[in-house]
């Protein structure tokens, strides 16, 4: 019995060292919370819509091929510059960078600008999924999904704003928001179906996200009424409206970072 004891001591020394870690850093709760509520929230919301539909639907069928393009633009656009902040983490180069003379709009638009390659392969793969594997060409519904493209586009950009300033303040724990956030809005956004399908308490949350307006102006045109321009207009008002949030949010993060010294975490 006495060998236990201290065995089961250090056994739940280890136990409150990672229950102190999760008090002190919430979001480390993503994985085991917000995961599954997301995941319960979008298919559940695409069964409702599946199940209100004809069955073997054209429409739905548009909807889902056309999301999954048009979501890609909104994802690789993200991933792409809150990667490319992680990646100066990483190799712990950013205390190098923020020596330099380069302004931080000079950097974000640097990784933005090589994003774009990114974001060409990402959704040019895609695409030809799509086009091979469904036989749905996302180009035969016309130059009405280029305004739609652009504003998704912006969205992505904007969104990595948001994860590099909790990154900046909370650290490399923060790291997970680089590709969970945006599956937190997926299921919001209506990206497969209409927001009607949504749980009645979501719906005015979703109407707040300039991802949701995109894709109802998308499924328009996926139904053949062509350009809701009302629903465009207000998702790039509300795009807009989110970059200054976006640009304030990571100015206030950036000025935190350098009061209380926390460069020192990757350096």
């Amino acid at each position: 019995m006495t060998g236990t004891r201290p065995g089961w001591l250090r056994v739940r020394a280890i136990a409150r060292r990672h229950a102190f870690v999760l008090r002190r850093s919430p979001h480390r709760l993503f994985d085991v919370t917000i995961w599954p509520l997301v995941d319960t929230l979008l298919f559940g919301s695409l069964a409702i819509f599946v199940s209100r539909g004809p069955r073997g639907s054209s429409v739905t069928f548009g909807y889902l091929l056309s999301g999954i393009v048009l979501w890609h633009v909104v994802y690789q656009s993200q991933i792409a510059v809150s990667t490319g902040f992680l990646e100066e983490t990483w190799s712990r180069n950013l205390l190098n960078l923020m020596v330099t003379p380069m302004r931080e709009a000079e950097y974000v638009a640097g990784v933005a600008l090589f994003g774009m390659v990114k974001l060409a392969m990402g959704v040019g793969v895609v695409t030809l999924g799509a086009v091979t594997l469904f036989a749905f060409d996302i180009t035969k519904l016309g130059w009405e999904v280029l305004p739609v493209t652009a504003v998704l586009l912006a969205v992505g950009w904007v969104i990595a704003l948001f994860v590099i300033g909790l990154v900046l303040r909370f650290g490399s724990g923060a790291e997970a928001l680089a590709w969970g956030i945006l599956f937190m809005v997926m299921p919001l956004s209506g990206v497969f179906y209409p927001i009607r399908a949504l749980p009645a308490v979501a719906r005015p949350i979703a109407l707040v996200l300039p991802t949701t307006h995109a894709f109802a102006a998308e499924r328009a045109v996926v139904d053949g009424r062509g350009m809701l321009w009302s629903e465009l207009g207000l998702a790039a008002v509300s795009t807009v409206a989110l970059a200054a949030a976006g640009l304030a949010f990571l100015a206030w993060m950036l000025a935190m970072f350098r009061r209380r010294g926390y460069i020192t975490r990757y350096s």
